[in-house]
């Protein structure tokens, strides 16, 4: 099934829910991985992912170019994704951890894996929001410069620029830590 199937027999109009329905089986799983390196919480991210794909399906009348679709997608689970850290950031500046830290047991070689990819999570956390959306999406998600400038609605040499710095910053905060 392709995008084409979204489309109704009467031109100019859209099946919201076979759009959604389409969208979802490609793009879900990665939705849900991309929010998840700008929020801590899976459950948050699946929330994030839902809410991108009610407002896929809100504004699908308004979509001419179904091959942006993708793009429109990302743009929205980033901005929300966003928005959500903001208000995370004031609830906890308000509420104390309830639990107290857990002693470290000893190590073995998936605890040290998960320990590095928890600094480089720190780390790209730290980074300011272009930069950490730029590298996310193109080294993580592996899109190209021309899909990363498209989903941020950014310039391509923007893109570069971004991930140059954003890659120096991270490397300069990973050296520190270690």
């Amino acid at each position: 099934m392709s995008f084409d199937a979204a489309l109704t027999a009467t031109p100019g109009t859209l099946d919201a829910d076979a759009l959604v329905a389409q969208m979802f089986a490609e793009q879900g799983a990665s939705l849900v991985r991309l929010a998840r390196v700008f929020c801590d919480d899976r459950d948050a991210a699946e929330d994030l992912v839902q809410e991108a794909f009610i407002r896929l399906h809100r504004s699908a009348g308004s979509i001419r170019d179904l091959g942006r679709a993708p793009a429109f997608l990302r743009s929205i689970v980033i901005n929300l994704a966003r928005d959500h850290n903001r208000r995370g950031l004031m609830s906890l500046r308000h509420h104390a951890s309830a639990e107290p830290p857990t002693p470290p047991t000893e190590p073995d070689v998936h605890a040290v894996r998960d320990e590095e990819v928890d600094e480089v999570l720190v780390a790209l956390r730290t980074l300011p929001e272009r930069q950490r959306a730029c590298l996310v999406l193109h080294y993580y998600e592996e899109l190209s410069i021309a899909e990363v400038a498209e989903t941020l609605r950014i310039s391509t040499n923007s893109v570069k620029t971004h991930c140059r710095r954003g890659l120096a910053a991270l490397e300069s905060r990973l050296e520190h830590t270690a």
